[in-house]
């Protein structure tokens, strides 16, 4: 928006600098997520449905947000995800249209493709994506060993057709990510009508006669300031924070609100409601041979990777280590796909649940919920903006989640016993290979079930009448002037796939709308 036109934008972000080597390098990830101050974790409260186990959800602090820390995977969700958001939407007054015709030219517009540019995908755009720039053996044997069990090489997961097996494409060209920091916020720097403040932490709205007009914020020192605005305030703090700081301001449940003594000024419902995420589960194996990226981050093996990135360009550094995946029905597979899978060469499991593996050279599948009907919650802790939100996720709460997960993993399992990745296979780790009944491995995703790292719908657009809309299509929210929602909160619904590319094309449609050009 700061490229267009006289507004001048003041762009608030609670976290650090997107500028750090490791930020950068595809496969930075993986030291970035064990503790950093580029992360936030969010503990879960006791989950009743999975034994009262507490679980994390780590959420990027630093600019750019999830797009500067996460595992960079290019995938938009399926055309059905879009029509569905158009019919669930239809029938509001002064509504836009969110099928997938309305939002395919954003994604393609944003994009600058490395091998494909037609109907479907883009060149010349601001998001560098790429096909991996190194892949290793044990991806290989993944995509040939799920083709044995009958399912199609799929080239371009967001091409035709979403089934079948494959290689990803990543936000990322050359070694280096492709944030929507470095894609959008860069280029803008010496914009003089773009001011950011980093370390500044959004703690509520300014609201008078129904409009918002400001923000109220904490800098580094802790030092309480107030900015106002002449046109909007556009909230984009992911679905976890969004919505706290909705609250935070009087706008969400009542009841709620009251009970933690603060006054409604716009009793919406369905704020902190609706929340969605993919859950994932490992089936982790130790491998034969020294295959994967066990290590290659450490010691003599780090020095080499970066010298030969640093003399040809190649080698591990260019891959964001999961370079493989898959879209299956296990059930029925010629009906759309129930479960994604991700293949990352090393053991994988989460922080809580390490020191039930052994380390060392493995290879990790991780099985995906694509479209969970489990819903959870965000609510406040308290009214003091310094307390993270109670969050709830209900991963797999709902049979039908719990089913299908199920029915993943045992059909994962069966690609770990198929040629060629059987015979490089030493032992699968996880889960326990001597319970393999549906009763087993349904404790075991209990145990074992983590974030796919994309929560959605805590402030979500619907129709007219909804009272759980918390945004009109146009991303306002209800009852409230001058306040729009631009992040994953506003989805109605989850894709079926990662979600950093549909948050970015939400970004620019909202920045369209707000321009009059939608």
């Amino acid at each position: 928006m700061a490229s267009e036109g006289d507004y001048k934008v003041l762009l608030l972000e609670a976290g650090y600098s997107n500028k750090h080597p490791l930020l950068d390098m595809p496969p930075g990830i993986f030291k970035m997520i064990n503790g950093t101050k580029y992360m936030r974790y969010h503990k879960t409260v006791a989950q009743p449905h999975l034994n009262n186990r507490v679980h994390e959800i780590p959420q990027g602090h630093v600019l750019g947000g999830g797009s500067s820390v996460n595992a960079q995977v290019y995938m938009r969700g399926r055309p059905a995800d879009y029509d569905d958001w158009h019919s669930e939407l239809r029938g509001s007054n002064d509504g836009v249209d969110w099928d997938w015709n309305a939002v395919l030219p954003h994604f393609r517009n944003m994009e600058d493709n490395n091998r494909l540019n037609n109907d479907l995908h883009g060149s010349g755009g601001a998001l560098l994506v790429s096909d991996p720039g190194h892949v290793d053996h044990l991806s290989r044997l993944f995509v040939k060993s799920v083709q044995g069990l009958g399912e199609p090489f799929t080239p371009d997961f967001n091409g035709k057709r979403q089934r079948g097996v494959g290689f990803y494409q990543f936000m990322n060209r050359n070694g280096r990510r492709s944030s929507a920091a470095y894609a959008y916020i860069t280029p803008q720097e010496s914009n003089p009508n773009l001011t950011i403040r980093l370390q500044a932490e959004v703690h509520s709205l300014v609201i008078e006669n129904d409009t918002a007009i400001g923000v109220k914020y904490a800098d580094k020192s802790g030092r309480i300031h107030t900015v106002h605005c002449t046109r909007e305030v556009v909230l984009a703090a992911g679905s976890l924070i969004t919505p706290k700081i909705l609250m935070l301001s009087g706008i969400g449940p009542r009841e709620h609100l009251e009970d933690i003594g603060i006054t409604c000024k716009n009793h919406l419902a369905g704020v902190g409601q609706n929340l969605i995420d993919h859950p994932e589960v490992p089936i982790t194996a130790r491998v034969k041979g020294k295959h994967g990226y066990y290590k290659q981050g450490e010691g003599w093996r780090m020095l080499k990777n970066g010298l030969q990135f640093k003399m040809f360009g190649s080698g591990p550094i260019t891959s964001a280590g999961v370079e493989a995946g898959a879209f299956v029905n296990p059930t029925s597979p010629n009906d759309p796909p129930t479960i994604q899978a991700f293949c990352v060469p090393i053991v994988y499991v989460d922080r809580d649940t390490r020191d039930l593996v052994q380390d060392g050279y493995g290879l990790t599948v991780t099985t995906v919920v694509v479209k969970p009907k489990s819903r959870g919650t965000v609510k406040l802790a308290s009214a003091n903006p310094k307390d993270m939100p109670l969050v709830s996720p209900n991963l797999l709460k709902h049979s039908d989640d719990m089913d299908a997960m199920i029915e993943g993993q045992k059909f994962f399992l069966r690609a770990f016993d198929t040629m060629p990745l059987s015979e490089h296979v030493d032992r699968v780790m996880l889960p326990d290979p001597k319970e393999k009944s549906d009763e087993a491995l349904r404790n075991y995703c209990k145990r074992f079930v983590k974030t796919n790292y994309h929560p959605a719908g805590t402030a979500r657009m619907g129709k007219d009448g909804d009272p759980m809309a918390v945004l009109d299509p146009r991303m306002r929210v209800r009852g409230i002037k001058g306040l729009r929602v631009c992040d994953l909160s506003a989805m109605p619904n989850i894709n079926a796939g990662n979600t950093q590319a549909p948050a970015m094309m939400m970004g620019d449609r909202c920045a369209d709308i707000i321009m009059g050009h939608i």
